[in-house]
């Protein structure tokens, strides 16, 4: 295969027991069609790249966005002017520093995991990238940080949001995250498309109804406009309104 090597057709075969729902690229594309996307659309930086690469030789590596999402991401940041961030699930910190790199110099961004090796491989290249400083790193249930974040008075407070931990608390932690998010502020949710098993009549994993339901109970809020982009594995955004 030619073009730019933004993704790897290889973890599917080194990883034959990953679960065939997450995808690490954007899977609605054609293999020819997704490297031309990232042949004139991606600009990736060497150090993403690095940890990108690094990543695919975990047994987990499909739980990684894409280049192309993490590009996006950081986009919308900049166009938001975001300076105060949220990241429920950070996994190896692709995402995290995607946005971290994207926030002002006095921009911060709140991350939530509970793996201590996983982000261990984030803080590495968050502390090489400069922005070590920017990102405050919380270990424990994102429900319980979250709560924590409520208690402290940050309702309100954030700009940007992205939620891409455990399928089955998704409402959960959505319904938490509007709660600290400003009127105007958005919230990115991954995996809203699930590989195609949202419309898979054969998958009723807990994980997969979660997402249904999810996407469904989304659809009609009325605290947000969305619109789920079918880039990577299904991003909605959900801009807050005003209140």
């Amino acid at each position: 295969m030619t073009g730019y090597p933004c993704h790897a057709p290889e973890y599917a075969s080194a990883n034959p027991k990953l679960p065939i729902a997450m995808t690490n690229r954007t899977f609605t594309l054609p293999d020819t069609l997704y490297d031309y996307l990232c042949s004139i659309s991606l600009h990736e930086p060497d150090l993403l790249r690095r940890l990108r690469e690094e990543t695919a030789r975990d047994s987990m590596a499909n739980m990684q966005i894409s280049p192309e999402q993490g590009q996006f991401m950081s986009l919308l940041v900049r166009l938001m002017g975001a300076r105060r961030s949220l990241e429920i699930g950070v996994y190896t910190g692709y995402s995290a520093l995607s946005v971290a790199m994207a926030l002002p110099n006095d921009g911060n961004l709140i991350a939530c995991d509970i793996s201590k090796d996983w982000t261990g491989t984030a803080m590495r290249y968050w502390r090489e990238a400069g922005v070590e400083d920017k990102i405050d790193l919380r270990l424990g249930p994102a429900l319980d940080t979250l709560d924590h974040l409520l208690e402290e008075g940050r309702e309100g407070t954030f700009d940007f949001a992205f939620i891409d931990a455990d399928k089955v608390n998704y409402w959960f932690c959505f319904n938490k995250v509007i709660k600290l998010l400003r009127s105007g502020g958005l919230i990115a949710v991954d995996n809203t498309l699930w590989g195609g098993n949202v419309i898979n009549p054969n998958d009723e994993s807990e994980e997969t109804q979660a997402i249904r339901s999810f996407n469904r109970k989304l659809h009609n809020d009325e605290r947000v406009n969305i619109s789920l982009v079918p880039i990577g594995d299904g991003l909605t955004l959900a801009l807050k309104r005003s209140e």
